[in-house]
């Protein structure tokens, strides 16, 4: 006799995979997570150990290796169920963000370790960050990639390159000076905002070129 199974329509997506490694750059991952969040997207969080040590370094966030332990630090931390975080460790083979019939379409990689960016050109898929970066490329879904290093070896370009033919995005963390920032926040935010404005998510962080704050709110009552 054959088994039958029921499957419902694949849902409009309001998820996003974010992947954090290694890299320096743990307040961006921070920043970006807590808007994702405040804008209802359903977060499939995936975090190398590098990535937690150097959470520890610059956040002084002590997260717990045990997937389901760090989703209810983090659930805690910004207030949300667990229904809208979820959080896969790095062998989670049978999570959604392993396959393309069930992984969301846009994933972020912030910050994206230069290791981690060789792998994912490579094809490597070793762990489920590299899988789920592939998956997301070979579905022809949307892939942002925030190197932050400096400089940047030829083969770390080479890398971008080829990531950047695959159909990936490349958004080094590099923030830009026009919004007059007077504090790290808002260089944070800087590079935050652009990852929102790629992903199509609403952002008030800061003002696009040629708009004020003022100007960017006016519009909207428009």
């Amino acid at each position: 006799m054959t088994e039958s199974y029921s499957y419902t329509s694949r849902p409009v997506d309001n998820r996003v995979t974010l992947a954090i490694t290694g890299a320096s750059g743990a307040p961006y991952a921070l920043r970006l997570l807590e808007n994702l969040l405040a804008q209802q997207q359903q977060v499939l969080l995936l975090m190398s150990s590098a990535a937690r040590v150097v959470f520890a370094t610059e956040e002084d966030m002590q997260l717990s290796a045990n997937p389901k332990t760090m989703a209810t630090q983090l659930c805690e931390h910004f207030k949300v169920s667990q229904e809208q975080l979820s959080v896969y460790g790095k062998e989670e083979w049978f999570s959604p963000v392993a396959s393309g019939s069930a992984a969301p379409k846009r994933m972020v990689v912030c910050p994206c370790s230069t290791g981690t960016l060789a792998a994912i050109a490579h094809g490597n898929s070793d762990n489920l960050i590299e899988r789920a970066a592939d998956v997301v490329l070979k579905e022809r879904g949307q892939l942002l990639l925030v190197p932050r290093e400096m400089p940047f070896s030829t083969i770390h370009l080479q890398n971008m390159l080829t990531l950047s033919q695959a159909g990936a995005t490349i958004m080094p963390a590099a923030p830009g000076f026009y919004h007059q920032p007077q504090s790290i926040a808002d260089l944070i935010d800087f590079v935050v905002a652009r990852i929102l404005d790629h992903l199509q998510l609403e952002q008030t962080l800061v003002p696009r070129w040629g708009y004020t704050r003022n100007t960017q709110q006016d519009s909207k009552g428009e």
